[in-house]
């Protein structure tokens, strides 16, 4: 998502750098986070400090790992340490419902994955393959609409195509990355549906 040239810059602390990926990360990072967590101002905060974190240890980034997954891990586990935070204190915290359990199952792999990548590098990894083998229109309109987070209007007046042919691209290749992302990662089925949310 980031070139080198931003994660370069955002190591050298250029706050332009930083602003930018605060910008594109934000959205995803709070849909990310509301899966796990449900009190809109935890969230926020989780997502701050996440990103106050990032800023702090920009001089550690490597420029060819992905900015994108390094915060994705610091948010995960600062979502988990919350959660279990608030069970010792006594609040009704279910650890083992379905997003919790996937939360703690991602957080488990950092120590016992013998990858130099986290889960949601991979992740992300694979999501720009299976993209890349889409045929050229459907991944076209694809990436615009999904990874550009431009308008389908748009991408329609511009491809020449009418908006439910837009519509159809979307959904045949979110299917089909879906399908294949299930098989690949089956335990990460919450985390590949928001990936393609």
């Amino acid at each position: 998502m980031f070139d080198s040239q931003t994660k370069l810059d955002l190591k050298q602390g250029d706050p332009s750098a930083f602003k930018e990926v605060f910008r594109l990360l934000y959205p995803r990072l709070k849909g990310y986070c509301k899966l796990f967590i449900k009190d809109a101002s935890q969230v926020e905060d989780i997502i701050q400090e996440s990103f106050i974190a990032l800023w702090e240890n920009r001089n550690s980034l490597k420029t060819d790992k992905s900015i994108e997954s390094y915060v994705f891990v610091i948010v995960r586990n600062r979502c988990l340490n919350y959660l279990k935070k608030q069970k010792l204190e006594g609040e009704k915290i279910d650890l083992d419902n379905p997003e919790i359990a996937q939360l703690q199952f991602l957080y488990q792999l950092d120590f016992t994955a013998q990858e130099d990548s986290s889960l949601e590098e991979m992740l992300v990894v694979s999501l720009k393959e299976m993209i890349a083998e889409l045929p050229e229109k459907r991944r076209a309109v694809f990436v615009k609409c999904k990874i550009e987070g431009r308008k389908q209007v748009e991408v329609a007046n511009e491809l020449g195509i009418s908006i439910k042919m837009v519509e159809k691209h979307v959904a045949m290749a979110k299917n089909i990355i879906h399908e294949k992302l299930i098989k690949k990662y089956p335990a990460l089925i919450l985390l590949i549906a928001f990936l393609l949310d």
